[in-house]
């Protein structure tokens, strides 16, 4: 029991070790505004999220619904410090991944917000102003309304 669990706890960290390395790949492809590498790395990332929590799920189970340390306190001094060790490690990958995924949230909204500031600013460029002038007849010329799916009266 004691083996499959910290082979359970190995393949956790070893998963979240992936994980941060991906996050950080992530990060300089982002950087590098090469969206179609950041999309394709996306998918990795989510595949890899879905198997540690399907881990996780195991483990649970393996351990009937207790705690890992509660787990590792019941173990025998070098056992339960191994688990223990497994455990820190796991919730110190956890927390640096945390915090590059909110980096690169940032870093993705704040392109977006770029992109959409870009696109409104050659949306007005390129759109027809709207002017006052004299028509033949010396009055002001009124300009027709944008376009619009219905006309007429209602």
């Amino acid at each position: 029991m004691y083996e499959l669990i910290r082979q359970n706890l190995h393949r956790q960290f070893k998963g979240l070790e992936l994980l941060c390395s991906l996050l950080d790949e992530e990060f300089s492809l982002l950087c590098a505004h090469d969206t179609d590498s950041v999309s394709a790395l996306e998918f990795s990332i989510h595949e890899l999220l879905r198997q540690i929590v399907a881990e996780r799920v195991d483990l649970k189970k393996q351990i009937q619904g207790a705690t890992v340390l509660e787990y590792a306190g019941m173990l025998p001094d070098e056992d339960g410090q191994e688990i223990m060790r497994l455990h820190h490690l796991i919730d110190a990958l956890e927390q640096s991944g945390s915090r590059q995924a909110a980096r690169n949230s940032e870093l993705s909204l704040a392109l977006l917000d770029q992109s959409q500031s870009l696109l409104l600013f050659l949306h007005k460029q390129i759109a027809p102003r709207q002017e006052e002038c004299y028509g033949a007849r010396g009055k002001l010329k009124e300009s027709r309304p944008a376009a619009t799916l219905y006309s007429g009266r209602m």
